[in-house]
């Protein structure tokens, strides 16, 4: 094998399964690799460094390897800078652009590692040139323009998936929480709720990704409670949660069933129609609230409080209500603005919105995800948040229990 390729890893590589994946990965990809130098870090907080000698049949083999090595960490031994090339189109990017992850992510320019700005999955690195010096930012394909200096190939680029926290202690840590429904509740939302706390405390923000479960389960006044109390600073949804809010706030029910009583009323399956064409008369929810048409719920308090929030629209929407954005395009710029301000992100059961919400936020940001499915849990978890805890139990309970920790101050 001629084609071949020096790298090296530099961490708590060992504990955190770093060096393991990288020397999978090379095998798995029908290459090979000679460890030329390796020297274990000895104590608690002593760092591993480990340089090896990668080799693949063909120069795309190599460049797969590479790839695959950089993702988990590993960077090419080589000075040079990051090669760069300027996109040929609006919303065209070069043939071998860098894919990003989304763990912080290093570039070298002019001989300097720069941090880049914004760390997302799935996006090109741009490099900009300005009186302060290079900046390197994560652009969406659809934000590409021409003449775009787009970084392409491996070289020159450093990635830094976050490890296993030292001390041990909480349950945010670099794959630590996992996914359970046999964790003790309990004592887990008392850590959120420490969380949430030290967030508010540090004036951070805790950004709530809402499903229309919420309201059908009776999650909703206790939501509330926490909007009106201050712990959440922004809101991200779709069309169905408000108006299942907005309706359980004008008729008693949520999807036409009472959720005190669960009986039908007459009419009860229109109710989120009337609900939405009530809303849509005056202009909006925060039309609403002002004429004392909605006096309570999430929304209710989002708008009375000045608690940002995005409504994101879909194709099966009722309606929709005048908040929601319809373009995909533009909901994904609101929700990633909203991503990027995150300090701890409650994706509470909405499967669809949370992944939309997951793959804008950098693998440092703390992440709690509950959904009755397990299968939902595991996916969110498994799109790449590293600091990210799962709970599997009905938000219907997890909420005002929530509520009732940060609350009872």
């Amino acid at each position: 094998m001629t084609n071949t390729r020096t790298v090296e890893l530099e961490g708590h590589i060992i504990d955190s399964g770093a060096m393991g994946r990288c020397f999978g990965a090379v095998m798995d990809l029908g290459g090979e690799f000679e460890v030329e130098e390796f020297d274990v870090g000895r104590h608690k907080h002593a760092e591993t460094y480990c340089r090896m000698r990668v080799s693949a049949a063909s120069a795309d083999d190599l460049r797969a390897i590479l790839h695959e090595l950089n993702q988990n960490g590993a960077t090419v031994a080589d000075p040079r800078d990051a090669t760069v090339e300027a996109a040929p189109d609006e919303e065209v990017v070069p043939v071998d652009f860098y894919s990003t992850t989304n763990h912080p992510t290093f570039v070298r320019v002019d001989g300097s590692w720069v941090e880049v700005e914004n760390p997302e999955m799935d996006c090109a690195l741009v490099v900009e040139r300005t009186d302060d010096g290079p900046l390197v930012r994560t652009k969406v394909l659809n934000a590409v323009e021409k003449g775009d200096l787009v970084v392409t190939g491996e070289t020159g680029i450093r990635v830094e998936p976050p490890e296993r926290p030292r001390n041990g202690g909480s349950s945010f840590g670099f794959m630590q929480g996992g996914v359970s429904s046999e964790r003790p509740s309990a004592s887990l939302i008392e850590e959120i709720a420490d969380e949430m706390r030290e967030v508010r405390a540090e004036d951070g923000t805790v950004l709530v990704v809402c499903g229309p479960a919420i309201v059908h389960s009776g999650g909703r006044d206790a939501l509330a409670d926490l909007v009106r109390a201050g712990y959440i600073d922004a809101l991200s949804a779709g069309n169905g949660f408000a108006v299942h809010d907005l309706e359980r706030n004008r008729y008693g029910t949520s999807l036409g069933v009472d959720t005190e009583s669960l009986e039908h009323p007459r009419k009860g399956h229109k109710h989120h129609i009337y609900t939405i064409s009530e809303i849509s008369r005056v202009g909006g929810i925060e039309a609403a609230v002002e004429a004392d048409l909605v006096d309570g719920g999430v929304m209710y308090q989002c708008v009375r409080n000045d608690i940002p929030y995005v409504l994101a629209g879909s194709i099966r929407d009722d309606g929709p209500l005048p908040d929601t954005i319809t373009d995909a395009i533009e909901a994904q710029d609101a929700i990633r603005e909203q991503a990027r301000e995150a300090d701890l992100v409650l994706m509470l059961s909405t499967l669809l919105h949370s992944v939309a919400v997951g793959n804008c936020l950098p693998s440092t940001t703390k992440t709690v995800c509950v959904d009755i499915n397990p299968a939902t849990v595991t996916q969110l978890l498994d799109r790449g948040s590293a600091q990210a805890i799962g709970m599997v139990t009905d938000i219907g309970t997890f909420v005002p229990m929530l509520a009732a920790e940060l609350l009872e101050d």
